[in-house]
């Protein structure tokens, strides 16, 4: 059974950093193009950053560029969400997703496979 397991979410002062995991089971993260994304209450979900399958081509938010970085281990089979100066506006709860395709995107109709979310906090 395919499956996308999500952690590393918590509550952290503006400023700090958190490391968000993907963890897959039942496939290869190698062959799928990971994204990640985000919903804020009352706001729609939106792309934060994603994979390609192969080389490995990024994307990211222009909110989040410089800060957030993604990278994908094979051998664990889990993409990373590092993300570093947090700010208040990054608090949500944040979602992996797969999408069986070559090169990176942020449309999420384009995924298939979401994991459960994980809540970030960011709050002095």
């Amino acid at each position: 059974q395919l499956q996308l397991v999500p952690s590393g979410g918590g509550l952290v002062q503006p400023g700090g950093s958190l490391r968000l995991s993907c963890a897959a089971s039942g496939f290869t993260l190698d062959y799928y193009t990971i994204g990640w994304f985000r919903q804020a209450p009352g706001k729609e979900r939106e792309g934060v950053s994603c994979i390609s399958s192969g080389v490995g081509s990024t994307k990211y938010a222009d909110s989040v560029k410089g800060r957030f970085t993604i990278t994908r281990d094979s051998a664990k089979n889990t993409v990373y969400l590092q993300m570093n100066s947090l700010e208040p506006e990054d608090a949500a709860v944040y979602y992996c997703a797969a999408a069986h395709r070559w090169g990176p995107t942020m449309r999420m109709d384009e995924y298939t496979y979401w994991g459960q979310g994980t809540q970030v906090t960011v709050s002095s």
